[in-house]
């Protein structure tokens, strides 16, 4: 197309293999065109901008030094692997990112063999590079494995437990410690450069190996000596003591723009015997891209934008995010409570936290890439008297699921979960669909969990959730927009365990919960249209169930059909499992539950993920008439 960039050099490496046929001084021009294709196929697709524009010269470093796919390179997380899939073989398919069919927004390892371990969610990069890498040394085989780990992603433990095992890999681990927000190290010049260089090189390692040998000749305490001394020197050289501490051969700080810089340390590291070995490199978020350079958030995420002048595709005006409407709802219960707090990992713009943190900065906690820390933290605020609200994605919250058992739920704390991206996220996909929070929260004594339909519920249910103090609840709501419901100036506290009968009828009775409960009153309208009066009730909580409203209903309609955005063993389940206890499936219950199905869904539009799993309305209704024996017209089915 005439409106992409030239790129001639990058035309000819259109794999790793082809990429090392350049001479090391064409790399600067590759890396320039490189970055210019990433910003002309993000800016028609939309998608994650900045850190993949921070690490184009050392993606093109990686893949020319080392011997991918032999050598496996590992990115924590995979936002930043864009320049990695154009430089992979998927430069034709880039302008596909994150749309139905197309390419993933992180890395997959059923979309090529450069992407041997799949990453979106952070920090795991470090322990599964460990994992191949000790593969290769039982198997003895040559490759070694790369883990390109962000700054963000080291705030989380599972890192260092990683790091802390990592000695049984040897040489054949490799961590490059991309710095992408100057937070560990101070800015790196020519000096920091050149000590990375020497402290990397062979003569270095073999000088310092010797100097090792020497030592243990010595009596035990100038041995030990020595060695402080050795750590001490480095350190104060290069910064990497805590590193050293863990068992890593620590080189750095490096410019990681450097290419003059970075190829020799990376070719240092790939040819030394010694190991494991962490490489510091620092980047600078939106590299190369001036609207990117001069946002304060270095344009993580975009919209489809305008390539000359940054601007983005803004979306038609609508009803507010629910992360800002929970946000809002909970600086009011905060103006009234001086014990409300709100904490967040590391998501404080995308769960509305960011809000809460303007009006109350001492109460707002952002732990980083630490949910497991972020819950307990909050047990131990409950626990001491304060009404902690913790609010996570869905998705993220999994990782975090022992503490919510052991340290909230079997002692019965009153943590407040806000569930954020719960249900299907489009573009995401599978990695940050929320589809297990009903299923593995209301399987747990003590705990409340409540779904909210709409704008005005999610303000009524933060509302509950901060005068409950009788144990753990959750309010879990979806990614975007919401219905457009007003939202009410006096929120309301509603009693637990108790639904609300939206549309009353007498054949079908549909049970929503959550935000599919727009569907249902659809599906009610085709229904009536066909001659089947439809009863649509919100059940507004998954656990405890109102068991009364639905024994009556169960008892009262020829046919019965549950509607979630969960997974297998969430509110179907457990209206199922109410059913069968009390003798209702006995007198010929219909009796149907649709959920998301047993798969995990790839990225797509939301209407289309939503037909795909059986949400809409028009799958609603399809399964009433099933049901019933009736075709489309709302007649008997033929035999």
């Amino acid at each position: 197309m005439s409106d992409r960039p030239a790129t001639p050099l990058l035309d000819q490496a259109r794999t790793p293999q082809e990429l090392r046929k350049l001479n090391p001084g064409q790399l600067r021009q590759l890396a320039d065109e490189l970055r210019a294709e990433m910003i002309s196929a993000v800016s028609t697709t939309g998608g994650h901008l900045g850190a993949g524009l921070g690490v184009v010269e050392l993606t093109a470093a990686l893949h020319y030094v080392f011997d991918t796919p032999n050598d496996v390179l590992i990115w924590d997380v995979g936002h930043q692997a864009y320049p990695h899939k154009i430089l992979t073989g998927r430069r034709d398919r880039i302008r596909t990112l994150r749309q139905g069919g197309g390419l993933s927004g992180f890395t997959k390892r059923s979309e090529s063999e450069y992407d041997p371990f799949g990453a979106a969610h952070s920090s795991t990069s470090i322990s599964a590079a460990l994992g191949f890498a000790v593969a290769n040394k039982l198997a003895n085989k040559p490759g070694r494995a790369i883990a390109v780990i962000g700054d963000g992603a080291m705030s989380a433990g599972m890192a260092y437990e990683a790091m802390n095992n990592a000695k049984q890999a040897g040489n054949r681990l490799i961590v490059v410690l991309n710095d992408n927000d100057m937070s560990i190290a101070p800015p790196v010049g020519a000096l920091s450069a050149y000590l990375a260089k020497i402290v990397s090189s062979r003569p270095f390692l073999s000088m310092r190996e010797f100097a090792k040998r020497l030592a243990q000749k010595f009596p035990r305490p100038i041995h030990d000596a020595a060695k402080r001394m050795d750590e001490y020197a480095r350190g104060m050289a290069t910064g990497g003591t805590l590193f050293e501490e863990l068992g890593f051969y620590y080189v750095g700080p490096v410019d990681g723009h450097n290419l003059d810089h970075l190829l020799p340390i990376l070719e240092n590291v790939r040819d030394s015997d010694h190991g494991p070995v962490l490489i510091h490199v620092v980047t600078q978020k939106g590299k190369g891209y001036a609207p990117a350079e001069a946002a304060s958030d270095k344009y993580h995420g975009v919209q489809k934008f305008d390539v000359v002048t940054g601007a983005q595709v803004k979306a038609p005006p609508g009803p507010p995010a629910y992360q800002n409407v929970f946000g809002d709802a909970l600086i009011r219960e905060a103006e009234r409570d001086s014990t409300i707090c709100a904490i967040t990992a590391a998501m404080p713009s995308g769960t509305g936290v960011d809000r809460f943190a303007k009006a109350f900065p001492d109460r707002t906690f952002d732990v980083g890439i630490a949910e497991q820390h972020a819950v307990t933290f909050a047990a131990g605020l409950a626990a001491q008297g304060m009404r902690p609200f913790c609010a996570i994605y869905s998705t993220f919250l999994q990782r975090a699921y022992d503490q919510v058992v052991h340290d909230v739920a079997i002692q019965n704390l009153p943590v407040r979960f806000a569930i954020d991206r719960a249900g299907l996220v489009g573009a995401d996909g599978s990695t940050h669909a929320g589809s297990f929070d009903i299923t593995y929260l209301a399987t747990l004594p003590n705990m409340v969990v409540m779904a909210a339909a709409d704008e005005a519920e999610l303000v009524h249910m933060t509302h509950t959730a901060a005068m409950h103090d009788s144990g753990p609840i959750a309010v879990r709501y979806p990614r975007g927009g919401g219905t457009g419901a007003a939202i009410p100036e006096v929120p309301q506290q509603l009693p637990i365990g108790k639904g609300r009968i939206v549309k009353e009828g007498k054949s079908v009775a549909i049970l929503s919960l959550g935000t599919r409960l727009e569907e249902a009153m659809k599906a009610a309208e085709q229904l009536e249209a066909l001659g089947l009066s439809t009863t649509v009730a919100d059940l507004r909580f998954a656990k405890p169930l109102d068991e009364a409203m639905i024994e009556k209903l169960l008892t009262s309609h020829e046919v019965a059909v549950t509607v979630e955005e969960g997974a297998i063993g969430g509110l179907g389940a457990h209206v199922l499992t109410f059913a069968s206890d009390h003798g209702l499936i006995d007198n010929g219950l219909k009796l149907r539950t649709l959920r998301l199905p047993d798969v995990f869904q790839d990225h797509d539009k939301p209407e289309k993920q939503y037909a795909e799993a059986g949400l809409d309305a028009e799958s609603i209704v399809g399964t009433v008439l099933a049901a019933l024996h009736r075709n489309n017209a709302g007649l008997p089915a033929r035999a």
